[in-house]
Formats: C-alpha cells, sequence, structure tokens
C-alpha cells in the first residue's frame, strides 16, 4: 500500500500543480506545455510497451476477445451516455432540450468519462501487489479495448463537429494494421528488451506521434492526425519476444520510477480547470452559470453516475470468477486520467465552454483523486476472496 499512498500523492501533486503554475508562471507554464506532454507519451508509451510485452493472445478462443469487446465497449459506452444525458436533461434549460447542436456538444463533451486510464490502472494495480490475479489479466484486455473504443467513438463525433475529412479514415486505417501486426506477429520480434532498450523504444514512439499530429495541425488545424502512443507501444510490446527465464538487473526500479513519473505527469497534465466559464466566445453549454453550490453537486452527480456506468463487468464473466473478482474488475475500470483529460482539451479546441465543461474537467479531477481509494477497494475485495 506505500507505492499507492506514493502515486496517489504524486497524482495529488501534479493536480495541483496543473491549477496552481498557470496562474503563478504563466509564461514558464507555457513554454514547458510541449515538453511535459512529450514527457507523459513518453511514459506511457514505455508503461504500454512492458503491458505488451506480459500479454498473450489465445488465437484458438477469438470468440472470448469478441465476448470482451462487447464488455468493453459498454464500460466506455454506458458512462458516456450518461453523462451526455446528464449534460443535456440536468444543466440544459428545457428549451434547448431539441436543439441539435447541444446534443452534439454534450456528446462530445461527455467522452470524457469514457476511457478507463491504462496506463493508471495497471501502474496502481501492479503497485497493489495484483499483477497475478485474475482481475488484472482481465483488466488488461478491457482497458486496451475501452480506450480503443474511445478513439473510434471519437471519430464520428469530430465529424459531428467539422465534416467529412480523410484524416478520420487514415487513423480508424492505421489502427487497423497495429492490430494486425499484433496479432500476426505476437512475440516473434526478437529486439532486445532491457529497459534502456525500451525507454528507446517509448521515445521513438512518442516522438513519432507527436511529429505527425503537428504535421497534420499545420495542414489543419482542426482535425490532425492524433494517435495515441498506448496502442502503437502495447503493440510493440505484443510483438517484442520476451524470453520468461529473462533477468533484467534494475528493471523493476526503473519501471517504479518512470510509474512514478507517470502519475506526476498526468496530473499536471489536467486543463486549467477555474475560469473556463469566463470565455465569452465559447458554446455556452449548461446554460447560464448556476454557483459553486450546485457546480459542486452537479461535479458530485456526475461522477457517480459515470463510474457506475462502469459496472457492466459485474453481470458478466460468471463462469471465470466469483461476484467479489467481478465487483473488483468493474471498480478497477473506474479510474480516468491523460485520455478523458484529452478529450476535455478537444472539446475546449471547438468553443464548446460554459458550466458543463467545468464540471467535466472537476469530475475527472475527483475521479483522479479517488484512484488509490478504488485500487485499495479492488486490493480489499480480492483479498477477502471466497
Amino acid at each position: 500500500m506505500k507505492k499507492i499512498a506514493l502515486f496517489s500523492g504524486l497524482l495529488l501533486l501534479g493536480l495541483l500543480g496543473s491549477q496552481a503554475l498557470p496562474m503563478l508562471a504563466p509564461d514558464l507554464y507555457s513554454q514547458a506545455a510541449l515538453p511535459l506532454k512529450l514527457l507523459t507519451m513518453f511514459c506511457l508509451a514505455f508503461i504500454m510497451i512492458h503491458v505488451g510485452l506480459e500479454f498473450d493472445i489465445n488465437k484458438s478462443n477469438l470468440k472470448q476477445y469478441g465476448w470482451d469487446y462487447v464488455v468493453a465497449a459498454t464500460a466506455a459506452g454506458f458512462p458516456w451516455i450518461f453523462c451526455a444525458l446528464y449534460f443535456v436533461w440536468a444543466m440544459s434549460p428545457a428549451p434547448l432540450w431539441a436543439d441539435a447542436d447541444t446534443w452534439k456538444q454534450s456528446f462530445l463533451l461527455a467522452r470524457f468519462s469514457a476511457p478507463t486510464s491504462a496506463g493508471i490502472l495497471f501502474t496502481m494495480l501492479a503497485a497493489a501487489g495484483l499483477g497475478a490475479t485474475w482481475v488484472f489479466k482481465k483488466a488488461r484486455v478491457l482497458a486496451i479495448f475501452d480506450d480503443l473504443d474511445t478513439v473510434l467513438l471519437l471519430i464520428p463525433l469530430k465529424m459531428l463537429m467539422v465534416g467529412l475529412q480523410w484524416q478520420f479514415g487514415f487513423v480508424v486505417a492505421f489502427m487497423g494494421v497495429q492490430l494486425w501486426l499484433a496479432w500476426k506477429y505476437l512475440h516473434r520480434l526478437h529486439w532486445p528488451v532491457t529497459w534502456p532498450w525500451v525507454m528507446g523504444y517509448a521515445a521513438l514512439i512518442a516522438a513519432l506521434c507527436e511529429g505527425i499530429y503537428l504535421y497534420t495541425k499545420s495542414l489543419n488545424e482542426l482535425v490532425p492526425v492524433h494517435i495515441e502512443v498506448l496502442l502503437p507501444a502495447f503493440v510493440l510490446g505484443c510483438m517484442l519476444a520476451h524470453p520468461k527465464t529473462e533477468k533484467m538487473a534494475n528493471e523493476s526500479k526503473i519501471s517504479t520510477l518512470v510509474s512514478a513519473l507517470f502519475m506526476l505527469l498526468v496530473g499536471l497534465s489536467m486543463p486549467l480547470i477555474l475560469g473556463t466559464q469566463t470565455d465569452v466566445n465559447a458554446k455556452n453549454l449548461g446554460g447560464a452559470w448556476p454557483g459553486w453550490g450546485m457546480i459542486a453537486i452537479h461535479v458530485l452527480v456526475l461522477t457517480v453516475i459515470s463510474n457506475l456506468g462502469k459496472m457492466f463487468p459485474i453481470f458478466c464473466y460468471r463462469a471465470e470468477a466469483n461476484f467479489r473478482e467481478r465487483l473488483a474488475l468493474a471498480v478497477a475500470m473506474f479510474p480516468r486520467g491523460e485520455v478523458g483529460a484529452g478529450v476535455l482539451v478537444i472539446s475546449l479546441s471547438y468553443g464548446i465552454g460554459g458550466p458543463a465543461i467545468t464540471v467535466a474537467m472537476l469530475s475527472l479531477a475527483l475521479n483522479l483523486l479517488c484512484t488509490g481509494l478504488f485500487i485499495a477497494v479492488v486490493k480489499n475485495l480480492l483479498s477477502k476472496k471466497q
């Protein structure tokens, strides 16, 4: 539990920094934004390569992975739908309930609640000593599919905002190629897998993803090609051969250090929460500013319903696990992080503002702060397994 406390503290420290630094040192924070983003991408890529290294696919049981994708899609879809409906019906004035723009903005913004943060989840479960459990192995599959589903559904949502663009088709095709490579060359690539080499792979993936993004953004600022490092890093890890007998000195220490840094950086990557409602040019999703007391209520309700949407795995896998394990799996899917924050940034870039985006940001921050509690609940449930 010491690692969980450490990682939770670093998340909190990063979150506080993300809110304080833009106000205390705006010029420095602005200059540091790109290096911080690249460092976060590097750490996530490093973590996901290791996740892929330990990942195995049972090619004789493809039906199981089809069902896993369905379960992951519900874990990503239900929170999204619940939050979108809440933004429209609970936060927007009744005359706007039939407004197409309100629905489009709500469904895009609500996507922040969908993705389980694979990097945070795997890091925290490993820190809790749960790496060998059924919950970890199943969460590893669901979280990857969860993020894949989030990226895929973002594409039609972006189309609603900016229209049909060739970049969206490229992203889908590229994802398909990556999944085929992971399937075709599973653990057949005999490259070095010690930590200096993995750091090199992670740095290259982060640089390529950001380079593609910046180049395509210069061509069309509204629809740049944004490839999340999570999938390419995971696929490379799946392709790398990892002899089970290999003992790599200092591997665990380095992984812990990278994971700790990643927790800090995820907190720092959060958008500025205060002041978003003051943008007069923004589309004012959520009606008039209701006051901070009502905002707090909205944040609590939104956080609860978004996590309730993650609970569908309780009703699945009855032949594989008991109720406590299934409940632990559902709770393990709660952590949100850098991908959800990325959706909020996308929403801001399309001019969405007002109370709804402030509530979304605060809800994501609250969920982030509760990560250690979620993992403690998972550990407690599994320790009492009967």
